[in-house]
């Protein structure tokens, strides 16, 4: 199989991925921040409260692009094999997520069965509702480079209104969430097609904070000579700097990833090049999903330990006996006030603060005199595991 032959050939060392760091991060997290994140009700305001599945779960690479861009070509062209579900042709043909992960036997597995299956890291999927789940399914196969990555393939976007409209979930609030839990992001373009609708922009707006992950597939690229294809690589690079505010220029793997000849061959070397680089980049995913989970795990609890400090605030602001429901309205009102107080109190740094708007309208549901008291002693457990 190509995964394992060029693993062989590009000479790197296997995947230093310990089962001890795993377990070290299950244990700070069980043992620390999860009883701070209950006490505080941390999942009501933010995202739910992790398992051990959200830990053993392999690194994921997602992908996005508009329709006929070749996601599930992509997909099909790595596994070396069709996978259960699939759909592949011009019109839009995927219109449901699918996550393609490693087992003995082919199947497909419905979006409501996934989200309450304990091994699988997709129990909080079940925020979003009913008729999301019913536009997510499991593909379960055998493949070599499954037994190292899963793959998330998407509904392929369209321009204009017609299909936002149709949705009955938040197409863009579903990117976010599967953009958080992946390791590498692959944004692909047609050569023949570079324009960016108006949903994919909002999508593109939505991984902001996942830069580090974003890559870009110029796909189909053997379609047009060597001439051509500067001009399409400039245009695009030209259409991705409106929309990825970055200063660093976004990695562009330039290639035809399908099992078919090349139309134009003289581009060959460039295209088997970029393929090789691009499986470097696949091989060293779950070295790197290590540190991600680092950092993930880090800001999690940097996040845990400011939202406890503001439930902690609030809670003390409130008056004893007559007057707190005026007194809660006045807090939301100069919510940024508070934020700014608890800041400079407890010299928190502004960044670990939580969006505002988003905050206020959670902080509306709730009676701010019943929230817990401050407790230093847990985060001060917090901040030592930070």
């Amino acid at each position: 199989p190509m995964w394992t032959r060029k693993k062989k050939e590009l000479n790197l060392d296997p995947p230093d991925v310990t089962a001890s760091v795993i377990d070290g991060l299950k244990k700070i997290y069980a043992k620390k921040i999860r009883p701070l994140e209950e006490m505080y009700k941390y999942d009501h305001f933010y995202s739910p409260l992790l398992r051990e599945s959200d830990f053993d779960a392999k690194p994921t690479v997602l992908l996005l692009g508009q329709y006929s861009t070749g996601k599930t070509t992509f997909i099909r062209y790595l596994l070396e094999r069709d996978f259960p579900g699939m759909h592949i042709g011009p019109e839009p043909t995927t219109d449901r997520f699918t996550a393609i992960f490693s087992g003995k036997e082919d199947m497909v597995t419905p979006g409501n069965a996934l989200a309450v299956q304990a091994d699988m890291p997709f129990q909080a999927l079940s925020k979003f509702g009913i008729d999301f789940l019913n536009k997510f399914q499991g593909s379960q196969c055998n493949s070599p480079i499954l037994e190292d990555i899963s793959f998330v393939d998407t509904p392929g976007v369209l321009s204009g209104e017609k299909q936002r409209i149709g949705r009955q979930y938040d197409f863009v609030d579903v990117v976010e969430w599967f953009a958080g839990r992946s390791d590498l992001i692959l944004l692909l373009f047609d050569a023949h097609k570079l324009d960016i609708s108006d949903e994919f922009k909002r999508t593109i707006e939505g991984l902001k904070g996942h830069d580090d992950k974003i890559r870009v597939i110029l796909n189909k690229a053997d379609m047009v000579n060597s001439q051509q294809l500067m001009r399409v690589y400039g245009a695009l690079m030209w259409s991705l700097g409106k929309v990825l505010k970055t200063p660093e220029v976004v990695r562009v793997y330039i290639g035809s990833f399908w099992d078919q000849p090349y139309q134009h061959a003289e581009n060959e070397k460039l295209f088997e090049a970029e393929q090789n680089d691009l499986l470097r980049d696949l091989y060293n995913l779950p070295k790197l999903s290590a540190v991600r989970k680092i950092n993930e795990l880090v800001k999690r609890a940097r996040l845990a330990k400011v939202h406890a400090y503001i439930l902690g605030h609030l809670k003390d602001q409130m008056p004893s006996v007559f007057g707190k429901d005026k007194k809660q309205l006045k807090l939301i009102e100069d919510l940024n006030g508070e934020f700014n107080k608890i800041h400079r109190l407890y010299q928190l740094p502004v960044g670990d603060f939580p969006d505002l708007n988003k905050f206020k309208s959670r902080l509306e549901n709730y009676e701010f005199a019943k929230f817990p008291k401050l407790n230093q002693k847990m985060i001060s457990d917090v901040s030592f595991s930070s």
